[in-house]
């Protein structure tokens, strides 16, 4: 996922309050029983904050509950947010990543309230994947967040000019990016200054050249990251940056240039997620589709992840309360409202007909509901296993476009941080 995409920037002071703790709604002897916290991952957008606390204030009218919306950076709150829980200073619901990395780390760690008999009591239906990545030894802590495709999207206009198709296949891919190269466009606009971008890259290319069985197994330990199938997702980056079909120097481009290269034309394909359909909505004149990255026979499978969602502190005093605010967030009708606004995937059934969606929202909100209700995709990297291997991960693909790493050395870093 990207860091991140869908909450927004709060004021100076929500952000001081929630890092010093003070006004949380944890502690034993804390406050109104009616008042509850919720911290969520600072977004980018100050309007798209505004309507989310419009959106929450319907559900303090219906059920009596206020609550205060504070956010921070991600980076804050990987450094704060288990001390303020184990303080009993830190907020009531706060939304956070799925698996074992991020709710998976807190669960261990007893500050997660067991949602499980929620889960039967008041039916949330929630996809059975979206619900593993939230199941830790057998319990439910949390409420999945948005469901995210990981992908390329195109420039129809600017393949159609070309004569060219939508790629079915990596060698429709690797022909349409010579002939985008030769006509002075970048085929496909990739940034991996920030690292994070890496995961993505590798992610997609070892879910659809290996196969979703393979990629999971890696990820799960069953086999290893020193393998040649790493090595070789490793590979085709180096290949493509070595071929001119991305930017010259990608690690030096940023995430938001490489987006602006796609917005303005200059690049015709950018690999990215399903997160970005609201700003190539409000930001492109042209035609844009979306499809999984090929695979070397077919057109391949979306890698699959999911975005932060709401967890219930183990040391609220406010338990009732809190878990009456996740039954909102949980509810079909917050889903919908999400689409809508915020341009994101709940990870639960919601009826889109009616809703005022573009033609490309429309698609992706089609091939993620299919995904989500078979569970055939691939696996985002980056939720699913240990800091120590995302950095190597990361710094390997850094060393790959830059030259000062071999595929092989890169996917062998790889399963040494997996063996620490």
């Amino acid at each position: 996922m990207r860091r991140s995409h869908i909450l927004p920037a709060a004021a100076v002071l929500l952000v001081t309050t929630a890092c010093t703790g003070t006004g949380g709604g944890s502690s034993d002897d804390g406050g109104d029983p009616q008042s509850i916290i919720w911290l969520i991952e600072e977004p980018e957008d100050a309007e798209a904050l505004q309507a989310l606390k419009d959106h929450v204030a319907t559900f303090t009218e219906e059920s009596g509950i206020e609550v205060e919306v504070n956010s921070l950076p991600l980076d804050n709150m990987r450094t704060v947010l288990q001390t303020q829980l184990r303080s009993g200073e830190g907020p009531d619901v706060f939304s956070w990543g799925s698996g074992p990395g991020f709710g998976g780390a807190l669960a261990e760690a007893g500050l997660l309230h067991d949602l499980t008999q929620e889960y039967e009591d008041r039916g949330w239906e929630v996809y059975d994947f979206a619900r593993d990545r939230v199941t830790f030894d057998g319990k439910v802590y949390g409420v999945p967040g948005e469901m995210e495709t990981i992908g390329i999207f195109y420039n129809k206009d600017a393949l159609a000019d070309l004569g060219l198709s939508e790629p079915q296949s990596l060698g429709d891919l690797e022909a349409a990016s010579e002939a985008i190269a030769e006509a002075g466009t970048i085929p496909m606009a990739v940034g991996d200054k920030e690292g994070w971008e890496g995961g993505h890259l590798l992610s997609m290319a070892l879910s659809s050249t290996a196969g979703p069985e393979t990629a999971e197994a890696v990820i799960t330990g069953e086999e290893s990251w020193d393998s040649p199938e790493v090595a070789q997702a490793f590979e085709l980056w180096r290949d493509y940056n070595e071929q001119g079909f991305l930017p010259e120097s990608p690690t030096s481009v940023d995430y938001d240039t490489s987006i602006s290269m796609f917005y303005s034309g200059e690049a015709a394909m950018i690999p990215t997620g399903s997160w970005l359909v609201g700003e190539i909505d409000d930001n492109v004149d042209f035609e844009v589709g979306f499809i999984p990255f090929p695979a070397p026979d077919g057109p391949g499978v979306f890698t699959g992840g999911l975005g932060s969602g709401p967890y219930v502190s183990a040391g609220t005093s406010k338990t009732e309360a809190a878990v009456e605010f996740v039954d909102f967030l949980a509810s079909p009708e917050h889903g919908e409202w999400t689409v809508e606004n915020l341009h994101t995937i709940p990870p639960v059934p919601v009826d889109t007909e009616g809703l005022d969606v573009s033609p490309l929202f429309a698609q992706v909100l089609e091939d993620t509901a299919t995904l989500g209700s078979s569970g055939e995709f691939g696996q985002n990297i980056d939720v699913l296993v240990s800091d120590a291997v995302n950095e190597a991960m990361y710094d390997g693909f850094q060393g790959v476009l830059t030259g000062q790493t071999t595929p092989e050395d890169a996917a062998s870093g790889m399963a040494a941080a997996a063996d620490q």
